[in-house]
């Protein structure tokens, strides 16, 4: 199960947090009720809030207003230690779903959806700074009673746990860092993403042209990639006209600005918990300088998952799993 909760971000901007509960346990007969359920249906339920024009959510609370939520099953006795997830430029927290559902397992696992994206508030373009991304996740721990956590983060999401664990250890006990560079990508790196939004063939028919598009016929797509044409239909919603992202381009553009501009190595080198660099071999971050990210990290280590892409843990989640979690079981376990 999956319930909405609304935090405060910075500047007063409303941010959905989604909280996952334990899978269903088997049966009698050992099934487990949802086994083999697609990608998009094992996503459902957040999905089922998140797009435009579904009913009301499966659960919703205000946070901070009572004091930290526990988790389901969880008494103040004992408490489950708190994951906090942190989707890429783009994402929403649903595509943390599968990670979120085994770490439910044994731990308090909460996904956000940063500003701009998914549910959350999309306020004007100049409150996309780094600084209101990190402070957002540091409310996000802080109202949901989350910390001291390990916040996993993809790409943008992996800067903003990077800077994060820097500017508040109380908070956080362990990152995930997963394909993001602390190099600058330059001033070429973002015209071209300026390009590539306007070649997006908007609005889309239906939700099977988004999955084409995105997965075949997009000019940066190599080779045909299923999972990418997957990630891209769970941002889309569906208008009079047919089916647009739930962002504004513009503004994802603004919040790239500041790592396309300026390099992040020095909040890597204030990181002081344990953190572990994940690079999909076909990913943006290379080996030689994911390398160096671990170096420059007091307590760096590095995982690095075959096959997969930029998307490592949508690519391949099993193989993602069997990256993070041996590093999550060890600094969980305190």
């Amino acid at each position: 199960m999956v319930r909405r909760i609304d935090v405060t971000g910075a500047g007063g901007v409303r941010l959905a947090a989604w909280e996952f509960g334990e899978p269903p346990k088997a049966g009698p007969d050992g099934a487990v009720p949802g086994q083999g359920e697609t990608r998009g249906e094992a996503q459902g339920e957040v999905q089922e809030e998140a797009d435009a024009g579904s009913g009301q959510p499966l659960a919703t609370a205000r946070a901070g207003a009572s004091g930290p939520h526990e988790p389901s099953g969880t008494g103040t006795a004992e408490r489950a230690r708190g994951v906090l997830l942190l989707h890429g430029l783009m994402g929403r927290a649903s595509h943390w779903a599968s990670t979120a559902r085994w770490l439910a397992e044994r731990h308090r696992a909460v996904a956000l959806d940063q500003r701009g994206h998914g549910q959350s508030e999309k306020p004007p373009q100049t409150a996309y700074t780094r600084e209101a991304y990190v402070e957002d996740a540091e409310a996000a721990l802080e109202q949901l009673g989350l910390g001291p956590a390990v916040v996993i983060g993809h790409a943008m999401g992996a800067l903003t746990a990077w800077q994060l664990a820097a500017r508040r250890p109380d908070l956080v006990c362990g990152v995930v860092i997963c394909d993001m560079r602390a190099s600058a990508l330059g001033a070429a790196s973002q015209r071209e993403w300026e390009n590539w939004f306007k070649t997006w063939p908007v609005p889309f028919a239906t939700l099977a042209d988004v999955r084409k598009w995105f997965g075949e016929d997009d000019p940066w797509v190599e080779r045909p990639n299923p999972a990418r044409g997957e990630f891209y239909a769970e941002v889309m919603h569906e208008g009079p006209d047919g089916w647009r992202p739930v962002f504004e381009p513009q503004q994802m553009l603004t919040s790239r600005e500041s790592w396309a501009y300026d390099a992040h190595w020095e909040e890597l080198a204030q990181v002081p918990c344990p953190a572990l660099v994940v690079r999909g071999l076909d990913g943006e971050l290379g080996r030689a300088e994911a390398q160096e990210m671990v170096r420059v990290l007091p307590q760096g280590q590095y995982a690095e998952v075959a096959d997969a892409g930029h998307l490592v843990h949508y690519d391949q989640p099993e193989a993602w799993r069997a990256a993070i979690e041996p590093f999550l079981d060890t600094v969980l376990a305190g």
